[in-house]
């Protein structure tokens, strides 16, 4: 007899895939029966989810209201400041444990991604996936459920660097330079280059806010 019970969506997955996606930004705010509505889930595994984020700092409160949380600059700095260690150990990690599949699937990646450079959107969520398979590269479980952690709170950024004149075009070469220290096995020259990697998205995502603050 075959089993039609419907499959069971993970309403947490998907509200941290919209903050993620940009669907709900900074300063929106979540409302438990529209979010419900939106996904096709009762109002239960929302409210759970909801809890949850409020509980990891991705959403916080405004009065009774729950709303996507934002990063000040504090904040942002000490995100940076642990993704660099956590992204450099990863590297470092895979340029002794890759297997030649894993480093062909990074270079194929960073060859694929030259034709989303006129698409911030499409290059940002290939971004992603290039950060992701470098962490699974590291076989680390634990050091990748804490880049996990570190992700989920980059979803809080109201835009990505890439999206910056230039910045995707130079992210590129960044990273082809990060596979070529991983393919040549040099964990010191796979850190470094994935170290200067974030900091160069920091800087460029600091002068672009800077630029871009209505206070100054």
């Amino acid at each position: 007899m075959t089993d039609t019970k419907p499959v069971q969506r993970d309403a947490y997955a998907m509200i941290l895939d919209a903050i993620d996606l940009g669907v709900y930004r900074p300063g929106d705010r979540l409302v438990e029966n529209e979010l419900a509505e939106r996904f096709g889930v009762s109002r239960t595994p929302v409210r759970e989810a909801l809890q949850r984020l409020e509980t990891q700092s991705l959403l916080m409160r405004d009065g009774r209201s729950l709303i996507v949380a934002s990063l000040d600059h504090n904040q942002l700095a000490e995100l940076y400041v642990v993704r660099t260690e956590l992204e450099g150990l990863a590297a470092r990690l895979a340029a002794r444990h890759a297997a030649a599949e894993e480093v062909r699937v990074l270079r194929q990646m960073v060859a694929e991604d030259h034709e989303r450079l006129g698409d911030p959107a499409a290059l940002n969520r290939a971004n992603r996936r290039f950060h992701k398979q470098i962490h699974l590269a590291s076989h680390n479980r634990y050091l990748v459920q804490q880049l996990d952690l570190v992700h989920r709170s980059m979803a809080l950024l109201a835009n990505t660097s890439l999206a910056i004149e230039g910045r995707g075009a130079d992210a590129l070469v960044e990273h082809e330079r990060i596979v070529a220290a991983i393919e040549a096995g040099d964990g010191d020259a796979a850190y470094a280059a994935l170290a200067e990697h974030i900091s160069k998205a920091f800087e460029t995502r600091l002068k672009h806010d800077s630029a871009n603050d209505p206070r100054l």
